[in-house]
This record gives C-alpha cells, structure tokens and sequence, in this order.
C-alpha cells in the first residue's frame, strides 16, 4: 500500500477567484438581478402564478432564508402588474331581511362613489323628509282627510238623531258617550214623568231606544274602520309626498349608475322602502345616528340607506397582491362587529369587516404557512373558501354559538385568488401526509434549493446578486476582494467546496456588519478585511462554549492528549451545533478486548446515551471484524466501545470510523498516534463514508494543538470522499502549508489504522495471506488465539462435566 500523504494545501480552501466578478465594486451594479440557483422553483412558481384553473394554488417550501419570499414578491407582482385591478366589493341592506346582507359588486372605483352618493343621499333625505312633511301642501291634505272622516262620522250621529228624534227619542252625548232618551216636545221626559206614561207607550219607547241602540252599536263599530280608511289614505298620501320629495333625489342617483343593474335594482329597493317609511323616518330620533344604522325598539335610521365598501380597488392599477402576516381567523376571513346598545350586542351590515381572503380577490395571498396552522381555525377558514369557491363572513363566536345576539349572515363573495402558501419542507410533507384536502387545493409545490452548483458562471451571477442585497439594504458599496470572501463563506455555510449556499440570510447579516466596520474605519466601500473581521466578531461573539470545553481539556479536566501513543485509545471528534454557530472538539475513544461470545458492547448504547445511528455504526463494525477475521472460526471476543467523560446523548455514525481502529489496536496491542484525530463512517466492507461537519472538527482539534503548540505532527484524517467539502480557515490552511499541521484523507479502514499506528495494515497476497507484523496479522492471530483458547476451555467443560457425572 502506497503512503498516505498529507493533503496540499490547495485542497483545503477553495478559494473564490476575483477575476470572475465582472466588478470593481458593487455601485457598478444594478438592482435587477435574478435569484441564483433556483431555476426549478422559479419555473413551478412562474406555472402556478400562470395557470388559473381551481386547485392550482401554490406552496412555496424551502429553508429560510434561501430567497422564497423575495422571489414569489416579485413574481406576483410582474404578474400582477399586467392584470386588471378587480372589482370593488360593497355590502348594504336587505330590506326585506336586514339578516342577510346583500353583496354588490361594481366595477373598480364606482364603490366609493356609490358610498359617498348615498352618504349625500341620506343628509339630503333628512331635509327633504322635514320639508315635504312641514310643507303647505301636505299639510292641507292631511287635514282635509281628518276633516272628511270627521264629517262623515258626524253626519252618521246627526241622521240617527234626527231620525229617532223624529220617533220621540233623542241621541244625546254625555260624557260617558252616547245614550237615547225619550222627549216631549223639545225637552227630554224624566223618569218620574217617563212613569207615569201608559204601559203601551213605555213598551214602544223602550222598544225605540232598543233599536236605535243597535244601530248606534252597529255604527261605533264602523267608525274604526273608517279611521283605518283615513289613516290609510293619510298614509298614500305620505306615500306620494315621499315619492315626491325624494322621487327627484333617486333618479338623479340612477342616472349615474345606468350600466350597473344590480345598483338599480338596490336604488329602486330604497325608494320603496323611504316611501313605506315615510313616518318612522320622520319620527327617526336624532341619536339614532350613532348606533350606525342599527334598528334598535322598531325605529328605523337613516343609515339603513348607507353603503358598506368592503373592498375599495379605486386607487389599484393592478390585481392586489395581499401579504398578510397575522393570518388570525378575522384577518383571513373577515369578521362581524358589535357594539353595546342599552346592554346588549347589536350588529349590523356596516359593521362586515373584510380579511384579506376578500383584500386580495382578484388578484394573490401570501401567507406563511406556519403562522395559517398556529391560528386557531384558521387553516380550515382557509380551505373552506379555497374549496367552496366563496368566501363566507361570520365571526368565530357565530360559527360556534358563543353569541347570544341574532346574528347576521353575510351573502357570500364569489372568490377568485390565487394563495401561495411560504413555509418549510417539513410542513409541506406533513400536510401532504396527513390533510387528505392539502393535494386537492394546493397542486403545485415550488421547492427552493438550500444550496447550488458553484462554478464560473454561478459565481458570477451570485457576486452580482450580493451587490443587489447590498443596494437594497442601504450598505456601502462592496469591493470585489469582498464579494470574493462572502462568496467563499457561502460556501463554507453549506460545507461544500463544489456548492454555494442559497440562503442569504446569514450573508446579510454579514454583509451588514461588514459595512459596519467598514464605516468605523472611515471607509467609502467595504474591504475583504471588513467581512474577515465581521466573521471574527461573530465567532468570537458565540464562541463562549467552545472556549470553555477547550479550556477544560487544556487543564486536563477532559482528558485528551496530542502527543504519545496508546493502545485502544483515539480521538474522535464531535459537533455541536447551537444553531447560528457550530464548532466541534476532540473526545477520547477507547476499546477493550477479551475472550467472550463474539459480541461488541457498545456502552453508550447499553446506558442509553447512545442514539439509533450510533447503535447501527457500532453494528456495522461488529460485522466487519466477523467477516474479515473470523469467517472459518467463531469469534471469540467480548469487545466494549465508550466514549470516555461523556455525559449526554451521543448520535451519528461519524465515530465509527474510530471505534473501530480503537478496537484494531487493541486486538493488535499498537499504540495509536494521540497526535491524530479521526472521524468518518465506515461500512461492512471497511470503505470509509463521508460524515457533516468536517470543517468545525478539522478547526476543533487545529485550536486544541494551537494552543499546546503545534509540533508537525497533529492532524487530522479524514474520509476521501469529505476533501470536496473542505473549506478551512485561512489560519488552518497557512498552518498546512507550512507543516505545521495535516490533513490526510482516507478511503478505508487500512489506510487509517496504518497512519494512526505507524504500522502496515497488511494487504492479503494471492493466496490471502498477510506479511507478519502487520496490523492485520496481529489482529487475525489474536481472534485466532482466542478462539481457540474458547475451544479448549469448552472442551475442558466437557471432560470434567463427564467425570463429574460418573
């Protein structure tokens, strides 16, 4: 097996070539650059925002940061722009049940101005109201009917008097109302002087006032209906005073609003129902007004008549394009509002307010995905409407019955919106998963890339769009030199040589402190020095944790050691990610071996500290060692694998690499190398696998030695397959360079277990055979020996159970 060398340096860092930025600084550039590396989410979005058939709703998904809501912003809004601006939208009364609200839909703009009309209209119609009913005319009318019923009940009495008078009986009127009393002449008779009349003359006065008293009974029972005539005529006649004194007040109205029928038929609605409420309008008290129209003990206001603009296009030159960010159920929707009258809840239609369901008919929502699902109702708000094609304002406590008061009940608005939906992979799989309607109303998903290919043309493009992120957050120009380091960050950010990051997120934030210091050291635009000390700042802002556990190892209170050798003892590497900062610190591995029933015991595993990914790493390489070493022989060990002073959960296959050349040298009794640290995956054959976070274990261990003082002979192995992923700091690549620190790069289990022994792996010959010595020889002999040291004690068990027996 040829040496393994340490890597050049030049494969450490990738760095970003300025040359390739066709800029001096980014005041060069302008402001209309395209996303980068989103060429498959910009085309799903560009086809949802196109197609308009039902169901073809959008979810955006993606990592935050990567660009989502940049893209769909602009998007929407170039489509947007070249589409007509909607409808207006105006709820008003139904007069013939105030309960349910009538929608009118009008063309953009003619909303308001029907509200301000009929604002106009009910000021005027106060007045004219007051006038046609305090005029002469009316006045005239209205008395010459009472007078004319009057008559006609007087001239009833007289001719009933005149005749039973006629007959020797008088109708006289008393205060207690109307009797008949016999006469003599022209005075009534007493009851003395009625006595002593003969018995035949009594019996036929009697029998006189008798029939008259009928008749009189029978003509008190019809002057109700003659006064119900007269009011009845008073009432035509308030009718046509209404008519005629707003009659001129409403056709002036319809003639501005010839081209819209339902307008007309609304307006001919309201002349019928001034006309009918003629007097309960006239009797309208005059704090009313401030219950905005509600119908409170069988009054009627005047601001029945008004016109609720609900949605008002009049100012749009374009479709809307709605981004609500407090998506709660009465923003989405809408809601119904009440206020407190005489101690109870009122509504009515003036008080529909609209969510942005009905802000953005006719045009786009974006909504976040997350913040739709964390509000009660609200998703299912959503889908009821997506799925009904009609959007149905209600407040929550009418739809669950927590209102006492008599609700109203909206006419539903015909929908027409396109929703986009921006939220993380996570949610748009779960809902898919789990919401058997999510496919039904939501048919195109945009996936974001979190990272691109990085090559000559996509750096270009990318340096062009940071200078875009740089002019629109207002920061200083930014020198190619700079541009050059973010790009090579983004890179490091995803942990890719080969790739840039597409969330730009945290390069903002960057960029942003870039500027800052750029503007401390009194500069016009922003250096690469700038950005280097920004990200210095960063690390050493977060960097707390990671000082604390290497100064722990540097007072040797976690034992880790850089120099020396020790059978069944290497250093591992472990990551912690604390979310905006990872960084990564050496662990000590150690491995035992004995005579056993051929299992490895993995102690994290055993003290339920070790995760699922760990257990199977630690299976995998139980079965190698079985089918290297001990295919034609039992395997006769019992190994344990731990990680030493650790305390919390270990998972990831990453040490496997490691355990298992830990477990070598202690089968072979080679010291291990404490000068190098290892990491990697490995499978059942002993290729190595690549493993996350190499760069931050690469650093992690750099720091240790830094500070112990490197020798040229620390370093770190790692898997081949991670050298495309190596995007050192410049510190670790200059420490390289010049010896003073490595980096080997390996494909299999021999290649590492002979660079962490110093001693050769041992490759079989022809005949399978390895050369004495070497590492595998040695561990082959020693599972060799102690399976047939397990042989001999069993057979022993055998014979001295038998003479026990005998």
């Amino acid at each position: 097996m040829p040496p393994i060398t340490p890597l050049e340096a030049t494969a450490l860092l990738r760095r970003c070539d300025p040359a390739l930025l066709d800029f001096e600084t980014t005041a060069e550039l302008g402001d209309a650059v395209d996303i980068v590396g989103q060429a498959r989410a910009l085309e799903a979005l560009e086809f949802g925002i196109d197609i308009k058939q039902p169901g073809f709703n959008l979810f955006v998904l993606g990592e935050p940061g990567s660009g989502r809501h940049a893209a769909t912003h602009r998007l929407l809004e170039a489509k947007a722009a070249g589409e007509a601006a909607p409808s207006d939208w105006c709820y008003v009364n139904n007069f013939s049940d105030p309960n349910r609200p009538r929608l009118l839909r009008v063309p953009p703009g003619r909303g308001g101005r029907l509200r301000q009309d009929m604002q106009a209209f009910v000021a005027e119609l106060a007045k004219a109201i007051a006038a046609a009913f305090e005029s002469e005319e009316y006045r005239v009318r209205f008395e010459a009917i009472q007078e004319e019923f009057k008559q006609r009940e007087e001239n009833a009495l007289r001719e009933l008097g005149q005749e039973s008078g006629e007959r020797g009986v008088a109708l006289l009127r008393t205060p207690h109302g109307f009797v008949f009393a016999p006469v003599k002449g022209e005075e009534t008779m007493g009851p003395e002087e009625f006595e002593k009349l003969p018995d035949e003359e009594k019996a036929r006065i009697g029998g006189l006032i008798e029939e008259y008293g009928e008749r009189l009974h029978k003509l008190m029972h019809q002057f109700p209906q003659w006064r119900r005539e007269m009011q009845g005529r008073i009432k035509e006649a308030s009718r046509e005073t209404m008519g005629l004194a707003v009659g001129h007040l409403i056709e002036e109205l319809k003639e501005r609003y010839t081209d819209l029928l339902n307008v007309l038929e609304f307006l001919d609605e309201v002349m019928r129902d001034v006309i009918e409420s003629g007097e309960a309008l006239r009797e309208q008290p005059k704090t009313e007004g401030d219950l905005s129209g509600v119908v409170v003990s069988g009054s009627i206001a005047l601001a029945r008549y008004q016109v609720n603009l609900l949605v008002d296009n009049g100012a749009a030159k374009a479709a809307p394009v709605v981004f609500e960010d407090n998506p709660t159920y009465p923003n989405l929707v809408g809601r119904v509002d009440s206020i407190a009258h005489m101690g109870t809840l009122v509504t009515n239609f003036t008080l529909i307010k609209p969510g942005a369901l009905a802000r953005a008919n006719g045009g786009y929502l974006v909504l976040d995905a997350a913040k739709v699902l964390g509000q009660p109702y609200a998703w299912e708000g959503l889908k009821r409407a997506l799925r009904s094609a009609q959007l149905r304002i209600e407040s929550l406590g009418q739809v669950f019955g927590f209102t006492s008061m008599l609700p109203l009940e909206p006419e539903p608005m015909p929908l027409d919106v396109k929703v986009v939906l921006v939220g993380e992979r996570l949610l748009y799989y779960l809902l898919k998963e789990y919401d058997p309607e999510f496919d039904e109303l939501f048919k195109v998903g945009a996936d974001f890339e979190s990272e691109f290919a990085r090559d000559e043309s996509s750096t270009a493009g990318y340096g062009r769009f940071l200078g875009m992120l740089a002019r629109q957050a207002g920061l200083r120009p930014f020198e190619r030199r700079a541009v050059a380091r973010l790009i090579e960050h983004s890179a490091r950010l995803v942990g890719d040589s080969e790739k840039l990051s597409a969330s730009t997120r945290r390069l903002s934030d960057l960029m942003q402190e870039a500027d800052h210091h750029a503007g401390k050291a009194s500069r016009l635009a922003v250096l690469r020095e700038d950005v280097e000390a920004a990200l210095e700042a960063q690390r050493r802002r977060a960097g707390r944790l990671d000082e604390s556990l290497r100064e722990q190892i540097l007072r040797d209170t976690l034992l880790i050691a850089v120099s020396g050798g020790q059978v069944g003892q290497v250093n591992g590497l472990a990551v912690v990610d604390l979310g905006d900062f990872r960084f990564a610190h050496p662990v000590r591995i150690t491995a035992t071996a004995r005579l056993g029933e051929g299992e490895v015991i993995d102690i994290e595993r055993e003290s339920e500290l070790g995760g699922a990914i760990h257990s199977k790493g630690v299976m995998i390489l139980s079965a190698f060692l079985a089918a290297r070493y001990a295919r034609g022989l039992p395997l006769s060990l019992s190994a344990s694998l731990v990680f030493e002073q650790s305390y919390g959960p270990v998972e990831g296959d990453s040490a496997s690499l490691a355990e298992l050349c830990a477990l070598l040298s202690a089968l072979a009794a080679a010291p291990i190398r404490q000068s190098l640290a290892i990491t990697g995956s490995v499978n059942q054959h002993g290729r190595v696998q690549p493993i996350g976070g190499v760069n931050e274990k690469i650093e992690g261990f750099f720091d240790l030695c830094k500070a112990r003082g490197l020798t040229g002979e620390q370093g770190v192995i790692i898997p081949q397959s991670n050298v495309k992923h190596l995007m050192l700091r410049d510190e670790v690549v200059a420490a390289c360079a010049e010896g003073g620190f490595r980096v080997y790069a390996v494909e299999d289990v021999d290649q590492a277990i002979e660079l962490l022994t110093g001693v050769a792996a041992g490759e079989p010959d022809a005949e399978g055979r390895v050369a004495a010595g070497s590492i595998n020889y040695r561990v082959a002999g020693q599972l060799a020996e102690l399976s047939a040291l397990r042989q001999a004690y069993a057979a022993a068990g055998q014979r001295h159970g038998g003479k026990n027996k005998d």
